[in-house]
């Protein structure tokens, strides 16, 4: 008898939990975790476990200030590739970064996770910012 109230009470305690949680935590966990795998998949050979990317080949993935300023530009660098070199931290790089067949989610996914990792703080960066920001492609 005791184990049952005690599981019920943990239940409850549990659904307490989960009921104070808002969308965007739940939202943001989500594609977090779920960008942690696509990171690991598309990106992470080349720019580390770490985002430290590799000496002056490859740009790494620390850089905030970079993320921040092209946020609405990562998108299309994901899905088309970059073939024009980039300054970060001083540091130019000018090897292409190859496109990723990813979709729309898995960007979205991708980039919540490099945002919000290595130092970054860019909070969640939904399917549809990604969707709005790939019709802009050039």
């Amino acid at each position: 008898m005791k184990l049952k109230i005690t599981g019920a009470i943990s239940a409850v305690i549990i659904l307490f939990i989960a009921s104070c949680q808002s969308e965007e935590s739940i939202e943001f966990r989500r594609y977090y975790s779920s960008g942690a795998l696509v990171y690991q998949t598309h990106c992470q050979n080349c720019h580390g476990i770490n985002g430290e990317g590799l000496s002056a080949l490859i740009p790494p993935l620390t850089d905030s200030i970079y993320l921040k300023n092209n946020k609405t530009a990562l998108a299309c660098y994901i899905k088309l590739g970059l073939n024009r070199p980039i300054t970060i931290k001083g540091r130019t790089f000018d090897d292409a970064m190859p496109a990723a067949e990813l979709s729309p989610v898995e960007i979205a996914r991708v980039l919540t996770y490099i945002g919000n990792s290595f130092g970054n703080k860019l909070n969640t960066i939904n399917e549809q910012a990604v969707q709005a920001d790939l019709a802009k492609c050039e």
